[in-house]
Formats: structure tokens, sequence, C-alpha cells
């Protein structure tokens, strides 16, 4: 080819070229490529607003009272509470880890945004103060607090801001607690009693007494998770999913959802051994009124189903939940 041809084919292809180049990147390319990175990110859990943020005023001073009311329960509503005496001595915070804001970590990030809502275990629509006062009775083993107390008050308001951002009726990636997929045997306690001792008897005791708060002298640092000071029967982390999920992305000390320590089947059998230890009782004739809405995994009768209660406590849940779609 002729060199004067081939530098003059040069001279108008490359700032065409170069022209093209920037007019797409600038105008159409890099805004197209941002928006189809963007939407293959993946999503992120919800992650709580900064404390520091909290204002400074009367607003703020209750969200910042309803905070501590979570993490430190017994040193206001605890056996020897400054307040009153209307629990066992556990923190909101020993279920709800980190004052209600871990992901995975049964957080509140979807409380505002979702109550009031309807409740199949109480067959009732139930405000936010109703959902604390279960808690309050079932995992607190205690009583209810007046829900126009101060003391509620600042804890619906915490529960509120820490769900700034989150549209009504949605609940963000990472809220509540995860789901594992069933087992396809019954959960085993004894196998569960051996990861206990491995995994969880340095913090919780060897008697599931838990460990007291050496700071603040009131509480537990880690909970007792059986006896009599621990969650009742009525409590959902009594329930073998709810509690399995929960000690997968949370247990032991040092594991979250994204840095796992046991196996789904550890979790499930740990969680059946502590669920199968001694506890405090509770007058559950109320719950399920329907009693064809009660979870796979509800260990109480009477069922809509011939499966036995054995097998609603420890499953495996698989054969109950494929006669439940046939009907």
């Amino acid at each position: 080819m002729n060199r004067n041809l081939v530098i003059g084919l040069l001279a108008i292809g490359v700032p065409v070229a170069i022209w093209l180049n920037v007019k797409y990147r600038t105008t159409d390319g890099i805004p197209k490529k941002a928006t189809a990175l963007a939407s293959a990110a993946p999503e992120m859990p919800w992650q709580a607003p900064d404390s520091n943020s909290i204002p400074n005023t009367a607003a703020g001073e209750l969200v910042r009272y309803g905070r501590d009311l979570i993490a430190h329960t017994s040193q206001y509503l605890g056996p020897r509470g400054t307040v009153a005496h209307i629990s066992n001595g556990m923190n909101c915070q020993n279920c709800h880890l980190a004052a209600g804001t871990r992901p995975w970590g049964n957080n509140y990030s979807a409380v505002a945004s979702t109550y009031p809502k309807y409740r199949d275990r109480s067959g009732t629509i139930e405000s936010i103060e109703k959902r604390v006062n279960d808690c309050l009775e079932r995992s607190l083993n205690g009583k209810a607090l007046d829900s126009n107390s101060h003391e509620m008050q600042a804890i619906v308001a915490y529960m509120h801001w820490l769900g700034t951002g989150v549209a009504k009726g949605k609940k963000p990636l990472g809220s509540g607690i995860k789901t594992l997929k069933n087992l396809d045997r019954p959960a085993d306690p004894e196998k569960g009693k051996i990861v206990f001792i491995e995994k969880c008897k340095a913090c919780h005791g060897a008697g599931g007494e838990g460990m007291p708060d050496p700071v603040n002298g009131t509480g537990y640092l880690y909970p007792p998770l059986w006896g009599t000071e621990s969650y009742n029967i009525g409590a959902g982390l009594f329930r073998l999913s709810r509690m399995a999920g929960y000690v997968k992305d949370n247990m032991p000390f040092g594991a979250a959802y994204d840095k796992a320590q046991l196996t789904d089947e550890q979790a499930w059998d740990v969680a059946a051994f502590i669920n199968s230890q001694p506890r405090p009782n509770k007058d559950l004739s109320k719950d399920w009124p329907h009693i064809d809405a009660k979870p796979f995994d509800y260990p109480f009768g009477p069922y809509a189903d011939s499966f036995s209660a054995q097998q609603h406590k420890y499953g495996p849940y698989n054969p109950i939940a494929q006669a439940a779609r046939k009907k």
C-alpha cells in the first residue's frame, strides 16, 4: 500500500476514533456502564444509623434512653432494677445483638416499617408496644410495661430512629433472623451437646447459666441459655428454626453472617440441645388461635396435621411442610 495513503488514512482515522471514544464515554458510555455496574452490585445488608447522628434535643434524649434500656435492661427493669422489677435479669440485647443493630442478629431494622401488623401467634393486629411487651413477658420471662410509661415511649422512639430511611412496609436485607435449610433428619440434642461443650460452654457456662456482666454488676455479658433465669417456652427462640438460624450467623463469639463458624447441621443440633433443657413455663393457651397457622416447628399441639409434637419440635420438617402444601 502507498505509504502516503496509509499516513493519510491514519491522519483521518485516529482523530475520528478519539472523538468517538470521548463522545460516547462522556455522554453515553460512562453513565450506562455505571448504571450496569450499580445494578450488578450485590445488595448490602442494612446498617444502623450512626448513633452520633442522634440529635441533642429532647427527642434525641428519648432515643438515647431507649437504646440504654435495650442494652442494659436489667439495670432498669431487672430483679434489682432502678425503675421496676419486672424481668429476669437478661438484657434485650442478649437476644437482639448490639442493641438491635446487627445484621441477621435479630435486629430492629423493620420494626417501625412493619408495625402495626397482624400476627398469627396472637391472631390480632399488634402495635410496637405489644411486641415489646411480648419480649418482656417471654424472652425476659417478666411482666409487661405500661404502654404509656416513659420507658416504653423511649424504647419505641429508639426503634423508630433505627428505622430511619426504611420505607413503610419494607424489610431490609439483614433484618430479623435468617432461615436455614431444613435437615433431612431430626435435629439431634446429643450431637448438639458436643457442639455446645466445644463452642458455647466457655461463654454460657457448663450448666447454661450464662456469664454475669462484671462491668455493670447487673445483667449478663452472655445470657443463660436455660434454667430459671433464661427465656421461657413462649419465646421466639424456643422454636428450633429461629434458634438455629440465630446461632449459625452469630455464634460462637466472633462469628457473623459472613464468617460462620458452625455448619448448618451443627447449628440445628446445638439449637436442639439448648431447647431440650429445662426453662420457665408460660401459659400458651391463647397463642395461635387458628391452629392451621402454627409454624412447622411449634412444639405444642393441638395441630391441624397428624404429626407428633416430637416431630414438630425436632423434625424432620420437610414432611410436615409437604403435607401442609397438599391441603
